[in-house]
């Protein structure tokens, strides 16, 4: 199976064009709004695993996207 992802990475050609996008562009997420009603304290969000993880993989399940950016903000 290709790795779309790692031959756009490595330059080689690919009919495939993969996309990403910032994690901070799903704050709008109604699951991540829920995850933040839901843990107030943002520091310890950010050190959770279990929802650091979460929120990572949203847009993705969402989206159908090809990678995302561990989400732990910028602390």
């Amino acid at each position: 199976m290709e790795d779309k992802l790692l031959n756009c990475i490595k330059n080689r050609n690919s009919a495939y064009v993969p996309i990403w996008f910032m994690r901070q562009a799903g704050r709008y997420l109604p699951e991540f709004r829920e995850i933040r009603k839901e843990n107030q304290d943002f520091i310890k969000l950010c050190l959770n695993p279990s929802l650091v993880n979460e929120i990572t993989l949203q847009p993705i399940r969402r989206f159908d996207i090809d990678a995302a950016i561990i989400f732990s903000d910028i602390l």
